[in-house]
């Protein structure tokens, strides 16, 4: 805050808007979509998500790895909230889970 600077756009998420995020997320029906969401979120309020298939073996959605970037301002409910809904919502759609483990060539599909 004291920082001229400093990224002010994690501010705009107030409570209401990040219920609609929540459900935004839970609401997405492909990978493309997840993306464009991500960007989204990047370049309205900064906030940068990395999903990615974890070091260790993948079995369930558990293992793909879901963070935000750590960055001032964005509160600990955020970072818990966010990566929860997407693990939600990968479990009600495998197909985005396959997708993400695809575009990192783990189903060996990417010749």
């Amino acid at each position: 805050m004291q920082d001229p600077d400093g990224d002010r756009r994690i501010l705009r998420l107030t409570q209401a808007e990040e219920k609609r995020l929540i459900a935004r997320i839970e609401a997405v029906n492909s990978y493309a979509d997840l993306q464009r969401l991500a960007d989204l979120m990047q370049a309205q309020l900064g906030i940068s998500l990395q999903i990615a298939p974890s070091v260790n073996e993948v079995r369930t959605v558990r293992g793909i790895s879901i963070r935000l970037a750590a960055r001032p301002g964005l509160c600990r409910k955020i970072q818990a909230s966010i990566p929860a809904a997407v693990r939600r919502c990968l479990d009600s759609r495998p197909s985005i889970a396959y997708a993400i483990l695809d575009s990192h060539d783990l189903l060996g599909d990417g010749q």
